[in-house]
């Protein structure tokens, strides 16, 4: 086939064809600097972007005054994104032919998007990362605590999922990123009996313990013959030094106890308190006024309700019914 053949015209009507031709024609002729472009741009057309930057500066060796070669390997390049390759082969083909405009575009095109490139890569560095999400975990005879410190979370932005051995979630931080904690338990939990709460400095998540057993840690397989009675005084953590424990009990009650609730929630928080406060003598009117009265009366007067049985007194809005 002659040299003129090998045109961008019949190259563009079928590249395929065209490269296997180009193929049959540089065995007979491997030095031959034009067909190594045209070849470059039959590969470039079908996408074999490696093998156009190849056959490109083949013909920059055999022929180093050819402009086109520096311009079929400048467009390879780029489709490689390797960018400031490019630009440096669309530079030399304009150093040999400065009448070619297209030179120009592309190297314009390069410089454009390098430079956006180094504001990008300037601004990740400026960037602080995000300091890492951490969780601890502590255990009383019936419950394992697993405390999340996130700060801020929103009340919504937590999505849980309780099973016999394990713990999945995904909190919502402060910052609009997502952070996920999946943990295989040591020992079974009952899920209808565990809860979260999202409070102001952290998520703690509530799990009710199957056995009341010590567990030696929170993740992993328990081993039968390492099962201990529980020890209140001795909690496993992650912690790699012994904490006091019962002040951290303490400090968590007390962070619960600072919690601002409202209506329903905040009154029965105030009854728990008093009960939970209050002495023996108190504790019994208490039982014995709403046990008496149907939950309609809540006493804390022994004296009064311990020598008389408690009578329902339902609100006024309200009629007590048997059922």
């Amino acid at each position: 086939m002659a040299t003129d053949s090998f045109s961008d015209c019949f190259i563009d009507e079928d590249p395929q064809k065209a490269l296997e031709a180009l193929n049959e024609a540089l065995q007979g002729d491997s030095d031959n600097a034009e067909w190594f472009c045209q070849r470059a741009y039959a590969h470039t057309l079908l996408k074999n972007y490696s093998s156009a930057v190849d056959d490109a500066k083949k013909a920059q060796q055999l022929q180093p005054s050819l402009p086109l070669a520096f311009m079929r390997t400048g467009i390879a390049e780029y489709h490689l994104n390797h960018h400031e390759s490019a630009h440096t082969a669309f530079t030399q083909g304009h150093q040999l032919d400065v009448s070619d405009k297209s030179f120009e575009i592309w190297i314009k095109r390069c410089e454009e998007i390098m430079g956006e490139q180094t504001r990008i890569g300037s601004s990740n560095r400026q960037t602080p990362a995000a300091p890492p999400v951490k969780h601890d975990w502590y255990q009383t005879e019936s419950q394992v605590i697993v405390t999340v410190m996130a700060k801020n979370v929103p009340k919504d932005g937590v999505c849980v999922n309780f099973t016999e051995k394990e713990l999945s979630t995904t909190i919502q931080l402060a910052s609009g990123d997502n952070f996920s904690l999946h943990l295989h338990l040591q020992h079974p939990i009952i899920p209808e009996q565990s809860n979260f709460k999202v409070l102001t400095t952290k998520v703690e998540f509530k799990m009710k313990k199957t056995d009341a057993i010590r567990w030696e840690k929170l993740e992993g397989e328990g081993q039968e013959s390492n099962i201990k009675h529980f020890n209140p005084n001795q909690y496993p953590t992650s912690s790699h030094y012994a904490g006091k424990w019962d002040k951290m009990v303490v400090d968590l009650n007390e962070e619960e106890k600072n919690e601002k609730l409202e209506g329903d929630a905040a009154l029965n928080k105030l009854f728990q308190q008093i009960y939970c406060d209050g002495s023996d003598e108190v504790k019994r009117a208490m039982n014995k006024s709403f046990m008496e009265s149907g939950g309609t009366v809540l006493s804390t007067n022994w004296k009064d309700v311990g020598k008389r049985k408690v009578e329902m007194n339902p609100p006024d809005d309200v009629e007590f019914k048997k059922y």
